[in-house]
């Protein structure tokens, strides 16, 4: 497979799991908002969804002062912002045209649909949109091209770098969300194990759409530790850290299996590295140790496994 195919497969996976995080965030902005507040606790809270998303700035330069309001318009909408969901599927449609041949047709057609009904939703009046109906659409779409993938693709490389770039996304996207909650959400240690603190996780769970999965592993109680383990260790969850290594891992095997001598497996020796030590943690350590610090961690290794699969695979050669 030609390298540029490989990066338009991969990136195209990349591109529709950041924008149901997007969405994500929205969710989780519109969630913090039903709970009793200040008006500089809701800004200090939805600032800090720019900031799981890494767009802190960007929005400051543009729109100055942080309102519910712009930031919906920033995540959503924004073309400017190529981490809104309207970018993320814009990009994620174009390298799907691009490499149309090496997509089946339920794939593709999935693919333009979301686009298209996207076109009518942008036309459309802000004072018309819910909120929570855009976070709904874009997950369902995600969804259903993420399903057509997975039904319809043919088991080789392609469908390998496209996976791939989904779990890292993932990976990434979860200890950011995680990150948020308890570095910044929570606004002073004293409401730790407080209403407001459980209701912080369960807006999270609710968010990753494992509100109900949690429960099931764990029964009744939401506590930061439960969270955090189901979130990070526990290879039953599907959005869970740990679960998107297995995956990477898994997929960087198979690329490896197929291209042989032909190509360096730094990415796959990096995300086995990265597994292993999340294989040996548990959550109490994590916790004793900083959960902000082990999540910084993580993001900036899954940063660098990210790297690797360009430097191995996306840069010429394959």
């Amino acid at each position: 497979m030609l390298s540029r195919t490989a990066s338009n497969l991969f990136w195209m996976g990349r591109h529709l799991e950041r924008a149901e995080t997007a969405a994500r965030l929205l969710d989780v902005g519109q969630r913090i908002t039903l709970m009793p507040n200040t008006d500089e606790g809701y800004q200090s809270e939805w600032a800090s969804l720019l900031q799981a998303s890494g767009t802190s700035d960007a929005f400051a330069a543009k729109y100055g002062a942080v309102t519910q309001e712009k930031i919906e318009e920033f995540l959503f909408f924004d073309r400017d912002n190529p981490s809104s969901v309207v970018s993320c599927l814009q990009q994620a449609r174009e390298g799907g045209r691009i490499v149309r041949t090496a997509l089946t047709g339920q794939v593709w057609d999935a693919l333009n649909v979301a686009y298209q009904d996207l076109r009518k939703i942008e036309k459309t009046p802000r004072d018309k949109i819910d909120m929570a109906e855009l976070t709904d659409f874009t997950t369902r779409h995600a969804s259903t091209v993420r399903g057509a993938i997975n039904a319809t693709q043919l088991r080789n490389d392609g469908w390998h770098f496209m996976n791939l770039g989904y779990c890292l996304e993932r990976a990434d996207a979860t200890a950011r969300l995680l990150d948020v909650k308890y570095f910044v959400l929570l606004p002073r240690i004293e409401f730790v194990g407080s209403g407001l603190d459980t209701y912080q996780w369960q807006v999270i769970l609710r968010a990753l759409s494992a509100h109900r999965a949690f429960h099931w592993a764990y029964g009744g109680d939401v506590t930061a530790g439960r969270v955090a383990d189901f979130l990070i260790l526990n290879g039953e969850s599907p959005r869970s850290l740990i679960t998107s290594l297995y995956e990477a891992v898994w997929h960087l095997e198979g690329l490896a299996r197929r291209y042989g001598d032909k190509v360096p497996t730094t990415a796959r020796d990096k995300a086995r590295e990265v597994l292993e030590r999340l294989q040996n943690q548990e959550i109490d350590t994590i916790f004793d140790d900083g959960l902000h610090e082990f999540l910084t961690w993580f993001i900036t290794d899954i940063g660098k496994v990210a790297s690797l699969v360009h430097q191995d695979y996306l840069q010429g050669g394959v």
